[in-house]
């Protein structure tokens, strides 16, 4: 049976994979684990492209974490344009970014919006904005099994076999329990779990170098072999990259919105080349080789069992 053509399904027919980030509970690293997916599968290949979608409505922090606070969206006659991360980079942007974010005329602004807004304004963001041809697309998901979830699913059923998900935990008993929740909600929904990703998962002393598991450690591990999920690996508490997204954020000073922009720009590219320095974006690289294999061994068993 042939699946009917939507606005959503049209603007994504280029775009190979949709990897959504999700937690089953809030204050677990998950978006900054969604932003440095995107920066290591953009530094996985030379030609990678690469977009993340910030569907965390109430609490978008993708353009601080990428350094493109106070950035703007532009429309075309093709729809809204992403904002490009690597706009300052040798040869064609591959790094597209859009949220709500963009969208507030202050960054304190608080969307305070019911279901039925926060569903078009996720429709929206998947069927106007002009994404382009894309290998990954990451969208990182607000905390939980809620509206946002449940949306993403219905718009984007008409290219089911292209979706997977990472769940993000940390190794604590509270968030586990959470976890399972989203781990259940994935399989309600028939979504395939690429794997589980322990964060801070011990904190590694700058200055002597001894680990303390300050949240345990391990419980991820557990859980994805209990589970039968790939387990993706751990990731530290890292002070580097805390001090290098803190960084990012920019002034409220800046003047013009072009001048804006062109700030925004800078301090963008920044962040990409400063990321690649840090003990997290090594041990992200070995997790983003192990989801790209992972990826397509699950997307070609979906696309088998639906042939």
């Amino acid at each position: 049976m042939a699946v009917q053509e939507t606005p959503v399904s049209r603007r994504l027919k280029s775009v190979k994979h949709i990897i959504i980030v999700c937690s089953g509970k809030g204050g677990v690293g998950k978006s900054s684990v969604s932003t440095q997916l995107a920066l290591s599968l953009h530094a996985s290949s030379p030609s990678a492209r690469v977009g993340i979608l910030d569907v965390d409505l109430t609490g978008p922090s993708i353009p601080r974490m990428l350094g493109l606070d106070g950035h703007g969206v532009h429309q075309s006659s093709d729809g809204w344009v992403p904002v490009y991360a690597d706009a300052l980079g040798d040869g064609e942007p591959r790094l597209a970014c859009m949220s709500v974010g963009f969208l507030l005329k202050k960054k304190g602004d608080s969307v305070v919006w019911r279901g039925p807004k926060k569903n078009a304004m996720i429709r929206q963001f998947l069927s106007d904005v002009r994404w382009g041809e894309l290998d990954y697309l990451v969208v990182d998901t607000p905390p939980g099994t809620s509206d946002e979830h449940l949306s993403l699913i219905e718009h984007l059923a008409p290219v089911h076999s292209r979706l997977s998900a990472v769940i993000v935990t940390t190794p604590q008993a509270v968030a586990l329990l959470d976890a399972m929740k989203c781990l259940s909600f994935t399989r309600a929904v028939a979504l395939p779990v690429l794997g589980l990703i322990e964060n801070m998962s011990g904190y590694v002393c700058p200055c002597c170098g001894d680990v303390s598991n300050v949240f345990s450690t391990g419980g991820g591990a557990e859980m994805a072999r209990r589970e039968g999920v790939p387990f993706l690996g751990s990731m530290p508490i890292d002070t580097e990259l805390v001090t290098l997204l803190d960084a990012a954020e920019s002034t409220d000073l800046s003047p013009a919105d072009g001048q804006r922009d062109e700030d925004s720009e800078v301090r963008s590219f920044g962040v990409l080349q400063r990321y690649q320095k840090t003990s997290s974006a090594k041990l992200l690289s070995a997790i983003v080789e192990n989801l790209i294999s992972t990826l397509l061994s699950v997307e070609h068993a979906s696309v088998s069992s639906s042939a």
